[in-house]
Order: structure tokens, then sequence, then C-alpha cells
């Protein structure tokens, strides 16, 4: 197996909440009120919308994909939510700090340092360069027909991260340790708070199905457990598989999707843009003429 690799779950598609507008001759991300299923190819206009997000959004109430039925790959919460505190080089668009509030790895001249990790609010290398918290979901979505495929969804919200992760960890408690096997969807929820001058702010949460209880879901996911071991299926084998390969790499996303990556989720301002124009009248608003225009929806 090739060193310095990580190997992550192989993706189909992409889970994705928001669309690009034009400000100041520069396209930045802005969320949205629903979800967008897309392939992984993207041209001029945008990312390709994926089979899946028509079928979705014919039955979703105005098109807006607010729910989407899912089942994560493993049991091991860690494995199906990474998250860490990144910074990334501009220029480059190679990941330079990576850590989990403990400890990072830092490129340097002499190659690549572990050091202690204060998390961005108290490391002045993260406010210089600009570290966030950056989270990858991997789902499959009902309708998919790839059992090992899956959807990514990335984020870099906090309270897309902190849902999730807690959603995740309560699952593999309350089924020992069987969430694979939980019959799940992705919810779109929204919270206002001061910092967003009360306007409402859309994240992603992870709970049961309509109108399944615990109880029902969790004895469902231990007979369904108990089938993939009597078929012969090593899930614990590949679990083990799985968290070999992620750790097979320094960093998890490779240089062809880091660009993507910045573009979407470490976007410059306005004012970086341009520092000098924050006197002047802002220009209006465009949104981006994509095919995925028509299927989004607006931040109310």
């Amino acid at each position: 197996m090739i060193k310095g690799l990580a190997i992550t779950p192989p993706i189909i598609g992409r889970v994705s909440i928001g669309k690009l507008v034009n400000k100041n001759n520069k396209w930045l991300p802005e969320k949205d009120d629903s979800f967008t299923l897309t392939t992984q190819i993207q041209n001029r206009s945008g990312w390709m919308l994926h089979p899946l997000h028509q079928r979705y959004s014919e039955d979703a109430a105005n098109g807006k994909i607010r729910s989407i039925p899912v089942k994560v790959l493993f049991n091991d919460s860690d494995l199906n939510l990474r998250a860490e505190y990144s910074a990334f080089d501009r220029s480059t668009g190679r990941p330079i700090c990576v850590g989990n509030g403990e400890m990072a790895k830092r490129v340097s001249e002499e190659g690549i340092e572990e050091i202690t990790c204060p998390s961005p609010e108290r490391c002045r290398f993260a406010h210089e360069q600009g570290c966030k918290l950056y989270g990858r979901l991997n789902v499959q979505i009902d309708g998919q027909n790839d059992e090992l495929g899956s959807f990514i969804f990335r984020t870099t919200g906090y309270n897309s991260v902190r849902t999730l992760s807690a959603r995740l960890r309560y699952f593999e408690a309350a089924s020992g340790g069987h969430t694979r096997h939980l019959l799940l969807q992705l919810r779109l929820r929204a919270k206002s708070t001061a910092q967003s001058y009360r306007t409402p702010v859309y994240y992603v949460d992870l709970t049961l199905r309509e109108g399944d209880t615990l109880t029902e879901a969790v004895q469902a996911a231990h007979l369904e457990a108990k089938r993939y071991t009597q078929a012969g299926v090593n899930t614990l084998n590949l679990e083990n598989i799985a968290r070999q390969l992620l750790q097979n790499g320094q960093f998890e996303d490779s240089e062809e999707e880091t660009p993507l990556l910045l573009e979407e989720f470490y976007p410059e301002t306005e004012n970086d843009t341009d520092s000098n124009t924050s006197n002047k009248p802002k220009p209006q608003e465009l949104i981006q003429a994509t095919r995925l225009t028509n299927k989004l929806g607006t931040v109310q």
C-alpha cells in the first residue's frame, strides 16, 4: 500500500446546503435553507445535480429537501464524522496545520511537526492563518445502489459539527455499537442567535426516521447486525481497515480536492477582496446561473 496517502471512504456524491453569490466580482458561498445532492462533477456552471436530488425534491414541499433518509457506513462515530481544526496555505491550497484541540500536525521547513493545539481561539497561528473547525460526514442515501460508496457532507459550521458528533455518539451508545444498522435521516434545522442578528442559522442534524422510536430502531438494528454476521460480513475488520487507511496519510484531503474546499469554505471576504470599498455602495447580489439555481431557495 502506498504510504503517505490517506485513503478515504469511496465518495459517489456530495450533500451541501448553500449556493454561490457574486459580491465584488467574487463568487462567495451563502448558506441556504435546503439540501442539495450533487455528483462529483463540476463544470463552468457549477456542481451537477445527482439523480437522487430530483427524486427527493419532487417529494419535498416547494421542492426544498429538508430531510434525507440515510444510514452511516460504520459503527465507530469517529469514522463516520471526522472533525478537526484546519488551516490551509491560501497560495498552494495545502493544509499547513491540523489539530484536535490537544495535539496538531503543522508543516514546517523541517517537515511535519507534532505540537500542542490550544484550539483556534487561543492560538496566534490560527488567527493569522484563518484556522477553522472543519468536519466531514459520510452517509449512504436510500436509493444509491452502492453498498460501500457514500455521499459526503463537508461543513465548517460549529452547530452542525457539534450536533452530528453528539447524535452519533448517542446512537452508538444506545444501540450497543450497532449505529451502522440504524435507519436514520439527515435533517436541516434552524436557530437564531445574537451573533446572527436574530436571522435563521441553518445546521444539519441526524435523527431516527420519522415515526420510529428508539426501542424499535435499536431492535431492528440488532436483527440486521445478526443477519450481516450470519452472512459472513465482518464489520469489525471493515472498520479496522477503514481506520488504517485514513491514518495512512498525514492529512485527509488531497491536493486535488483542497482548492475546491478553499473556494467553498475559506473564501475571501468582501473586506479581503477590496479593503478600500467599505464606504462605497455594495453591488447588487446576483445568484450564479447554474443547474442548481432553480432548485435552491433563499434564506428567510
